[in-house]
């Protein structure tokens, strides 16, 4: 296995001699005995990631929107795709914003990544420049204990007014609207409103209910 492991690595130095930190791919699930990384985790390009008999991770890359569920093996974190041995790996493209996705040099530096890079602006922004958000319900990264307001720009609305709870919080930074029975309108533009920070969004016209990848609707506001 450590040569295995070894010449993953030495693969990819030569292939990539130069990449940096910047996080490539998301966590969205892990099931099983797997090193390294848990749900939610970002993973940098050169992570290596083990997973142990009967176990899988489903990775999503921000760059390509590929989502892999990979079973047993060992990875290799790519740019844009993971390389696997000993283990199986099935992808699929997803819809995700790929412009949003890419991380700034400066969120790279905080230990903390997103998929969607935050635009700061007022309702006048056109919908076609706002990150988008392809699920219904929005995935939230956020700091606890603050409150999170969502206004609607485009129309009427009520607002959402979330106290952002610790016991309503995954893993004391994520708050799920799927997981607390709230959503957003199909098309609408929006304000994401935290503290004295404003981030506008758009939800994608053909968005709905359905079990959407975390990709594709996770907004960090932290």
């Amino acid at each position: 296995m450590k040569s295995l492991i070894g010449a993953l690595v030495g693969a990819f130095c030569i292939a990539a001699p130069a990449l940096a930190e910047t996080p490539a791919a998301i966590v969205e699930d892990v099931q099983g005995k797997v090193d390294g990384v848990e749900f939610m985790d970002y993973v940098a390009p050169g992570k290596i990631i083990k997973l142990g008999p009967k176990s899988s991770v489903t990775l999503s890359y921000l760059k390509s929107c590929l989502r892999e569920t990979i079973s047993e093996g060992v990875i290799l974190v790519g740019t844009e795709q993971s390389t696997v041995q000993l283990g199986d790996v099935q992808r699929a493209k997803v819809p995700c914003d790929t412009k949003a996705a890419q991380l700034s040099e400066r969120e790279a530096n905080q230990s903390a990544a997103t998929t969607f890079r935050t635009v700061r602006s007022d309702a006048k922004n056109a919908p076609s420049k706002l990150p988008t958000l392809y699920g219904i319900a929005p995935l939230v990264q956020a700091k606890s204990g603050s409150t999170l307001v969502i206004e609607r720009t485009d129309g009427k609305e009520p607002t959402i007014s979330v106290p952002l709870k610790n016991d309503v919080m995954i893993r004391g930074k994520f708050y799920d609207f799927a997981k607390a029975g709230k959503s957003l309108t199909p098309g609408g533009s929006y304000l994401a409103i935290l503290g004295a920070k404003r981030y506008a969004f758009q939800v994608d016209a053909g968005a709905t209910a359905s079990p959407t990848p975390v990709i594709g609707r996770l907004l960090r506001l932290e």
